[in-house]
């Protein structure tokens, strides 16, 4: 018997005996074919496929570990970002908080001015007060209106007038902020009338009249001539035009609210 190797789908193939033709005799031989599995064509497929799916899994693992990583940065990125939002948030805040109370400090130190200044300007006038101003005092609560200004005086109440809702400003001399004696010194300069810069020394620049007669265009002031702490200008009806504290600015106000000690003719 001869054994032999064949190529068949990988299992035992059939066990093929093959006699010789014709009769058999003694003396002839007996050839047996006996054919061993092998691999095929259809098992090296089957082998390269399972390589494949090897290859596969090993690339769908590195893409997932790539994946994992990119979720792992995108996430460390997010918590960076929402640590460093929350820093501005809190830099903003503190901000905020730090310009409201500039803001209050700021309030409350003009509100400490304007009390200050209101304090000044309500002074009781002084006892040197000569009779006929502490006359006319008396009467100016009930002063009858002035005649209408004229000539220059007339152009320094123009030039008042168009000074109402200014600043006022300790030391302010304009254009568009001033103390009282500043605005005055100003509307008067404009008509050409040189007044000293201060009240003291403007209560004393002209000629003395009686707060009852005063006329549009006449200097007012408060305090003693010589001593005086506020000045302003009549412009008739009972009325005056001041610089009159940092709460006010430059407006215009009733004699009898607040009446004046004496007044200066200048023109």
């Amino acid at each position: 018997m001869a054994l032999r190797a064949g190529v068949a789908s990988g299992v035992l193939g059939t066990l093929a005996v093959a006699g010789a033709t014709g009769s058999a005799s003694a003396a002839e031989p007996v050839t047996e074919t006996i054919e061993m599995p092998t691999l095929t064509a259809n098992l090296s497929a089957a082998m390269a496929a399972a390589a494949d799916s090897t290859q596969q899994m090993a690339t769908s693992y590195e893409l997932r570990a790539e994946q994992d990583a990119a979720v792992a940065k995108a996430a460390k990125e997010a918590k960076a970002d929402r640590k460093q939002a929350e820093k501005k948030a809190e830099e903003k805040a503190a901000a905020k908080k730090k310009a409201a109370e500039e803001a209050a400090a700021k309030r409350a130190a003009e509100r400490e001015t304007a009390s200050r200044s209101a304090a000044r300007t309500t002074l009781a006038p002084s006892t040197s007060t000569s009779a006929s101003t502490s006359s006319g005092t008396s009467t100016a609560s009930t002063q009858s209106a002035g005649a209408p200004a004229s000539g220059s005086a007339a152009s320094v109440i123009a030039f008042l007038k168009s000074h109402v809702g200014d600043a006022y400003v300790m030391g302010g001399t304009g254009p568009h902020s001033w103390d009282c004696s500043g605005l005055t010194q100003a509307a008067f300069r404009s008509v050409g009338v040189d007044l000293p810069r201060t009240s003291q020394e403007q209560s004393t620049a002209g000629t003395q009249v009686s707060v009852s007669s005063a006329q549009p265009g006449d200097l007012l002031y408060w305090g003693g001539a010589g001593s005086a702490y506020h000045v302003g200008v009549y412009i008739g009806n009972g009325q005056y035009l001041d610089a009159a504290n940092p709460g006010k600015g430059v407006v215009i106000q009733d004699l009898s609210g607040y009446p004046a000690s004496g007044a200066i003719r200048l023109l």
